[in-house]
């Protein structure tokens, strides 16, 4: 059975790749824009929409997921320019913030409807090291604070700026993808003989 991800995140694609999971990229087109508090309830009636807004063929699932950066009750969205990520980084050294991925994975039953709909999100704590100025300058000179949550990828050059995390590794990247094989294999998903 394919799977629709509704996301033009490669990211996501290369860890639903990891899962060993065939998949097709369809984008919602969903407007990200304001969140409501709590955080963590607003991260998932955003990836609910994102996966809502994608329909395909009657019995395919569409994985729909949001990530956010939460520091001192402020989201960090994707920097619009280097100056906001030179001042997300700078506000991020030395401190802990929370990366919330909300989830929703839904079986498209035709005619617009869906007959199954299963939604979480996970929450990953990551504590930054005090950076300097300097470092803070030369990672984004490296383009790699661009298009990413909070200004910083964990996965490449980003990793040197975390001192430590508590909870999903992948959760930070985008995908937590334990939490996420569970609720595909609710929809039907096979996934390590299961």
């Amino acid at each position: 059975m394919e799977i629709i991800l509704a996301s033009g995140s490669p990211r996501r694609a290369k860890l639903l790749q990891q899962m060993g999971l065939h998949f097709k990229i369809v984008k919602s087109g969903i407007n990200e824009g304001k969140l409501e508090k709590p955080w963590t309830n607003g991260v998932q009636k955003l990836a609910k929409a994102k996966a809502l807004a994608v329909s395909g063929a009657s019995g395919q699932v569409v994985l729909g997921a949001d990530t956010i950066v939460v520091h001192q009750n402020m989201v960090f969205g994707k920097p619009k320019n280097s100056e906001e990520a030179q001042k997300m980084l700078q506000a991020l050294s030395g401190t802990v913030h929370e990366v919330m991925t909300g989830i929703c994975v839904a079986k498209y039953a035709g005619n617009g409807k869906f007959d199954k709909i299963y939604q979480d999100v996970e929450v990953t704590k990551v504590y930054f090291r005090d950076l300097e100025s300097k470092e803070i300058q030369a990672y984004i000179a490296s383009g790699e604070s661009q298009d990413k949550a909070g200004a910083y990828g964990i996965q490449g050059l980003g990793a040197l700026l975390v001192d430590k995390i508590e909870g999903c590794y992948f959760n930070v990247v985008g995908l937590p993808l334990s939490r996420t094989m569970q609720l595909l294999r609710r929809c039907g998903i096979p996934i390590l003989g299961r």
